[in-house]
């Protein structure tokens, strides 16, 4: 047969300073939202209400930021994570303009790190993915790391080169939509009755509720991102493999950490940055996902006294409930329950 498929690129097919323009160019739409808080449920009014965000100086509601960051790293996914192991980390992504129905985004890569495993079998790779509007502008700006097998295991390593990265976006790096103006927000309309200033570091807050994996939804929304992972499509050949099931992928657990998170941070409605993450555990069909966050940093937005920026670690745990949840143990380790630690920016409005 005629060799005219993609395979996906294995660890040896990456090059330091390699670029990746991905396909394919997505139309993102009012249906997409409408999915989007079908499969998560999500109650952030600033993505919900076109008349809310009007109120608060945009021209429309706009899209989900972690369904705009799905809509991206899908279009990654068949160069660079097709024959991934699993995707170990985040660092500094940043969401730098909202996008509204009707917008259509791109996507590039660049490899900026790699670095061969010790086994010989798999390496990590780096890499600085951004998403591109119709208009050129960039929305949105991240760095992530997978574990990629190689094809040969016998092939040379490249030398090894791991990126410095910060450990968190800093405040006076955060971007705020063009045009908002939280002055007159209702927090009544938004849920919420805490703005800013009701929270502080340390502080640690149980979002209570919970929500159980269906195979069905997940399958829907590894689609809508036209995410093309075999783990999470193929059962025929999971079902051989070290689970026996298919993988959830990672993003879905953070839209529903996120969206379970509006119990308690309903004003917390525009994600700024993400300064980290990792999806330390496998999640199933079947599982119930619970989650709880803790306010490491409360920041003031330079200029605006409007607009407050809380940095928020947010713990998502399957089949246990966050009241008083150590997330890790005596050892160091995360407890075999955790299957998400995600560290990011939250704006919010001021009293």
């Amino acid at each position: 047969m005629t060799a005219k498929t993609n395979p996906g690129n294995y660890f040896e097919d990456f090059a330091l300073g390699q670029d990746l323009v991905h396909a394919t160019p997505r139309t993102v739409t009012a249906g997409d939202r409408a999915l989007y808080t079908a499969l998560y449920g999500s109650r952030f009014a600033l993505a919900s209400s076109d008349e809310f965000a009007r109120s608060v100086g945009l021209p429309q509601a706009p899209l989900d930021d972690f369904l705009v960051f799905h809509v991206v790293f899908g279009k990654t996914v068949p160069d660079i994570s097709l024959n991934a192991v699993a995707n170990l980390g985040y660092a500094e992504g940043r969401f730098l303009r909202p996008v509204y129905p009707g917008d259509t985004l791109a996507a590039r890569s660049k490899v900026i790190g790699l670095k061969e495993n010790s086994n010989g079998k798999t390496g990590v790779v780096y890499v600085n993915s951004t998403g591109i509007n119709q208009h050129g502008e960039t929305v949105l700006d991240y760095v992530r790391w997978v574990m990629v097998r190689k094809r040969d295991e016998a092939s040379p390593a490249p030398a090894t080169t791991v990126p410095d990265l910060a450990d968190r976006v800093a405040p006076a790096d955060l971007a705020v939509p063009p045009g908002l103006d939280f002055s007159g927000y209702d927090r009544a309309l938004a849920g919420s009755a805490h703005p800013w200033e009701d929270y502080s570091p340390g502080e640690r807050i149980d979002h209570v509720d919970g929500v159980t994996i269906e195979e069905a939804e997940h399958m829907m929304a590894t689609r809508l991102y036209q995410n093309t992972a075999r783990v999470h499509f193929n059962q025929h050949t999971e079902g051989q493999g070290r689970f026996g099931r298919r993988l959830i992928y990672g993003g879905h657990i953070i839209s529903l950490a996120r969206a379970l998170s509006f119990n308690g941070l309903g004003n917390g409605c525009l994600v700024a940055a993400v300064n980290g993450g990792a999806h330390t555990a496998p999640t199933f069909a079947g599982d119930t996902i619970y989650a709880w966050s803790e306010v490491l940093e409360s920041a003031e937005v330079a200029g605006r006294s409007d607009v407050g920026a809380l940095r928020l670690r947010t713990i998502a745990a399957k089949d246990r409930p966050c009241d008083n949840f150590p997330h890790r143990g005596e050892d160091g380790k995360y407890d075999p329950a955790v299957v998400l630690d995600l560290d990011y920016w939250v704006l919010l409005p001021r009293r």
